[in-house]
Protein backbone atom coordinates (compact mmCIF):
# COMPACT_ATOMS: atom_id res chain seq x y z
CA UNK A 1 0.00 0.00 0.00
CA UNK A 2 3.05 2.36 0.82
CA UNK A 3 4.31 1.26 -2.46
CA UNK A 4 1.49 2.53 -4.38
CA UNK A 5 0.74 5.85 -2.86
CA UNK A 6 4.71 6.25 -2.79
CA UNK A 7 4.11 5.89 -6.65
CA UNK A 8 1.14 8.15 -7.03
CA UNK A 9 2.50 11.08 -5.28
CA UNK A 10 5.25 11.30 -7.24
CA UNK A 11 3.59 10.62 -10.80
CA UNK A 12 1.01 13.63 -9.55
CA UNK A 13 4.30 15.36 -8.53
CA UNK A 14 6.01 14.59 -12.26
CA UNK A 15 2.62 15.57 -13.93
CA UNK A 16 2.28 18.31 -12.06
CA UNK A 17 5.71 19.68 -13.74
CA UNK A 18 5.08 18.53 -16.49
CA UNK A 19 1.57 20.98 -16.70
CA UNK A 20 3.48 23.55 -14.86
CA UNK A 21 5.59 23.79 -18.08
CA UNK A 22 3.58 23.62 -20.44
CA UNK A 23 3.30 27.07 -22.74
CA UNK A 24 0.63 29.12 -21.97
CA UNK A 25 2.00 32.09 -23.60
CA UNK A 26 0.14 35.08 -25.67
CA UNK A 27 -2.04 34.38 -28.36
CA UNK A 28 -3.90 31.10 -26.13
CA UNK A 29 -7.69 31.86 -25.41
CA UNK A 30 -8.05 34.62 -23.21
CA UNK A 31 -4.43 35.86 -23.82
CA UNK A 32 -3.89 38.45 -26.62
CA UNK A 33 -0.77 38.92 -28.43
CA UNK A 34 2.37 39.74 -26.85
CA UNK A 35 3.18 40.73 -23.28
CA UNK A 36 1.69 42.83 -21.49
CA UNK A 37 3.93 45.79 -21.59
CA UNK A 38 4.27 45.67 -25.63
CA UNK A 39 0.16 46.00 -25.44
CA UNK A 40 0.84 49.08 -22.70
CA UNK A 41 3.16 50.81 -25.93
CA UNK A 42 0.75 49.81 -28.05
CA UNK A 43 -2.30 51.68 -26.12
CA UNK A 44 0.18 54.41 -25.61
CA UNK A 45 1.91 54.87 -28.93
CA UNK A 46 -0.39 53.65 -31.71
CA UNK A 47 1.36 50.84 -32.47
CA UNK A 48 0.79 46.89 -33.14
CA UNK A 49 4.37 45.93 -32.38
CA UNK A 50 2.10 43.24 -30.05
CA UNK A 51 -0.06 42.20 -32.70
CA UNK A 52 -2.85 42.91 -30.55
CA UNK A 53 -3.91 45.67 -32.01
CA UNK A 54 -4.04 45.28 -35.95
CA UNK A 55 -6.27 48.42 -36.75
CA UNK A 56 -3.44 50.63 -35.14
CA UNK A 57 -0.74 49.02 -38.19
CA UNK A 58 0.64 51.52 -40.16
CA UNK A 59 -1.30 52.69 -43.05
CA UNK A 60 -4.75 50.78 -42.37
CA UNK A 61 -8.14 53.10 -42.64
CA UNK A 62 -7.85 53.75 -38.41
CA UNK A 63 -4.11 54.49 -38.62
CA UNK A 64 -2.08 56.45 -41.17
CA UNK A 65 1.43 55.43 -41.51
CA UNK A 66 3.50 56.08 -39.13
CA UNK A 67 3.39 56.13 -35.26
CA UNK A 68 1.19 59.25 -32.89
CA UNK A 69 4.51 60.51 -31.86
CA UNK A 70 5.98 60.96 -35.67
CA UNK A 71 3.18 62.34 -36.87
CA UNK A 72 3.04 64.69 -33.69
CA UNK A 73 6.18 65.59 -35.23
CA UNK A 74 5.31 66.08 -38.46
CA UNK A 75 2.64 68.27 -37.69
CA UNK A 76 4.80 70.50 -35.28
CA UNK A 77 7.97 70.91 -37.74
CA UNK A 78 6.44 70.25 -40.99
CA UNK A 79 8.14 67.07 -42.09
CA UNK A 80 6.65 63.77 -43.23
CA UNK A 81 9.05 61.31 -41.13
CA UNK A 82 6.07 59.42 -40.52
CA UNK A 83 4.82 59.16 -44.25
CA UNK A 84 1.09 60.48 -43.33
CA UNK A 85 2.10 64.19 -44.55
CA UNK A 86 3.39 63.89 -48.50
CA UNK A 87 2.78 67.36 -48.87
CA UNK A 88 4.98 68.23 -46.50
CA UNK A 89 8.02 66.30 -47.82
CA UNK A 90 10.71 68.72 -49.03
CA UNK A 91 10.46 70.49 -52.27
CA UNK A 92 6.63 69.28 -52.90
CA UNK A 93 5.33 72.68 -53.85
CA UNK A 94 3.33 73.06 -50.99
CA UNK A 95 6.45 72.73 -48.94
CA UNK A 96 9.97 74.08 -50.11
CA UNK A 97 13.09 72.51 -49.26
CA UNK A 98 14.30 72.20 -45.43
CA UNK A 99 11.73 71.84 -42.53
CA UNK A 100 9.83 74.85 -40.88
CA UNK A 101 12.30 75.44 -38.25
CA UNK A 102 14.85 75.45 -40.61
CA UNK A 103 13.25 77.69 -43.06
CA UNK A 104 12.99 80.06 -39.75
CA UNK A 105 16.30 79.81 -39.32
CA UNK A 106 17.42 80.81 -42.71
CA UNK A 107 14.92 84.11 -42.74
CA UNK A 108 15.87 85.34 -39.06
CA UNK A 109 19.79 84.88 -39.89
CA UNK A 110 19.66 85.94 -44.08
CA UNK A 111 21.06 82.22 -44.90
CA UNK A 112 20.48 78.90 -46.77
CA UNK A 113 20.64 75.91 -44.42
CA UNK A 114 17.20 74.41 -45.57
CA UNK A 115 17.83 74.99 -48.83
CA UNK A 116 14.57 77.21 -49.61
CA UNK A 117 16.50 80.55 -49.83
CA UNK A 118 19.16 80.29 -52.46
CA UNK A 119 19.59 83.83 -53.22
CA UNK A 120 20.93 84.07 -49.50
CA UNK A 121 24.32 82.39 -50.27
Amino acid sequence: MKRILLNTALLSATMLGVVACADHGPGRPGDPPGSAVERAIDRNAGTNTSGAFPSQSDGTRNNPPGTAAERTLDRNAGTNTSGAFPSQSDGTRNNPPGTAVQRAYDRATDSNTSGAYPANR
